[in-house]
């Protein structure tokens, strides 16, 4: 039996591990396993010690109503820094732009009902904290009944059997790898279900 909570938000961005300082970058649709792992340990803190190990959620689902790009200001690692050449000022700031998943759930999958209800107590965010979904539901549901919601999910493999999908930060920038798995329409309806 599974035990899973349903967040929602208005909008989340999964930034890819690729995706550095390019000029324009769609959201990831997937969670790896370092974004599982830092949300676990988001929401049961005693377990920040406990580095490189997914315990408590068992698996997950993304799915979303569509991408809008938004505009995000930013400036180099050094911090801002204007400066005047020829009386034009210049300064290191630059516009990104950001396609963002609009209206966004995020289904987190316990084998605990205990820890659903902990879970189900507390907002998440994605990779940037503006990214806030709040629980919505929190139900109980067999492996088969959760395998029929639509969305993206990432299974946590070995290189041989997955793509890589970035370096794990809590696990000495170890690569993790995945096999990406796409139930039904992954991108809803402004008033589907699910």
């Amino acid at each position: 039996m599974y035990y899973v909570v349903k967040y929602s938000g208005p909008f989340g961005f999964i930034k890819p591990w690729t995706a550095v300082r390019d000029s324009e970058t769609y959201s990831q649709q997937f969670l790896t396993p370092s974004i599982v792992e830092g949300i676990e340990k988001k929401l049961f803190p005693e377990l920040l010690e406990q580095k490189g190990e997914i315990q408590k959620i068992v698996r997950h689902r993304v799915n979303y109503c569509g991408i809008n790009v938004q505009q995000e200001r930013t400036w180099s690692k050094g911090g801002f820094e204007a400066k005047c050449e020829k009386g034009i000022y210049k300064t290191n700031m630059g516009v990104l732009g950001r396609g963002v998943m609009i209206n966004p759930n995020l289904y987190l999958v316990f084998s605990s009902e205990s820890d659903a209800q902990r879970a189900f107590a507390q907002s998440v965010c994605l990779c940037r904290n503006e990214d806030l979904l709040f629980p919505e539901t929190m139900e109980s549901m067999s492996v088969d009944e959760f395998d029929q919601i639509n969305g993206f999910e990432l299974l946590f493999t070995s290189a041989e059997t997955g793509f890589k999908v970035g370096h794990n930060r809590f696990d000495k920038a170890r690569e993790m790898f995945g096999e990406l798995i796409v139930v039904g329409n992954p991108i809803r309806t402004a008033n589907a279900i699910s």
